[in-house]
């Protein structure tokens, strides 16, 4: 075969690789990680595979994955997928964060999906139930490339959804949210004045969650409008029911 057309093949190949969705497994067990490796692979995905949170934490400060998968557990410390959580939370507010653990305690989920995470999964999960868990949250990645236009955003007052990039602007002051805070925050401002329940919640952003955490997640979209605005006061209580946005008027 002609040497420029292997060439040229082996560009193409490079680049439809680097096109593909990237996504990050942190985990310590070696053969367990190759294992969601190779299925999330064989569905298209591009996967990297750190042993550690230190190492990881290192390269992704310079290569920010579509969607990263961490353990709770690595090595010695029993705490280290929390603390890399926050951090990377912290640093990329939108990046999909998913806790596949073989930790299943109530305080372990809750501390988790607390910390910024968007799901949390248990190991037993099977291989189907992984794939469409990641393959909702990567429809964000996508969403946000593309072209921006009026009808994607959604006005109510000061408020400016855009339901394509899921950005959330206040008095056109821009408002860091996760995915999670984001679909709460639009099942709230769709019908303004409409209580919406725990559960409705928890259908929109695709989590199960328990009240107390779900209490959370409104505690913190609150203090992040309060942060700009003290005067903001449209998500109310319906207490014992859920919460309503409060229109305008």
């Amino acid at each position: 075969m002609d040497e420029t057309i292997m060439h040229s093949r082996l560009i193409l190949a490079m680049w439809h690789n680097f096109m593909k969705q990237h996504i990050v497994i942190v985990e310590d067990e070696l053969a367990l990680a190759e294992n969601y490796r190779d299925l999330l692979v064989n569905h298209g995905y591009r996967v990297t595979v750190y042993t550690s949170a230190i190492t990881a934490k290192e390269e992704l400060d310079s290569h920010w994955p579509d969607l990263a998968i961490l353990d709770i557990g690595l090595g010695d410390d029993a705490e280290a997928g929390f603390t890399l959580c926050r951090e990377l939370r912290s640093q990329r507010p939108l990046l999909p964060i998913v806790f596949l653990s073989a930790r299943d305690s109530e305080i372990d989920i809750i501390s988790g999906l607390r910390l910024g995470a968007d799901d949390y999964l248990t190991k037993t999960i099977s291989h189907a139930q992984l794939l469409a868990r990641i393959t909702g949250l990567l429809r964000r990645v996508s969403a946000l490339r593309a072209p921006e236009t009026s009808e994607q955003v959604l006005h109510r007052g000061a408020l400016a959804l855009n339901t394509a990039r899921l950005t959330v602007h206040w008095q056109t002051q821009a408002i860091e949210v996760t995915y999670t805070e984001f679909c709460m925050l639009h099942a709230l401002v769709r019908h303004p004045g409409h209580i919406k329940t725990r559960s409705q919640l928890m259908d929109a952003a695709n989590v199960v969650l328990d009240d107390s955490t779900i209490t959370s997640h409104i505690r913190r979209i609150r203090r992040k409008f309060e942060a700009q605005d003290v005067k903001f006061e449209h998500i109310q209580t319906a207490y014992g029911v859920g919460y309503r946005w409060k229109p305008e008027g």
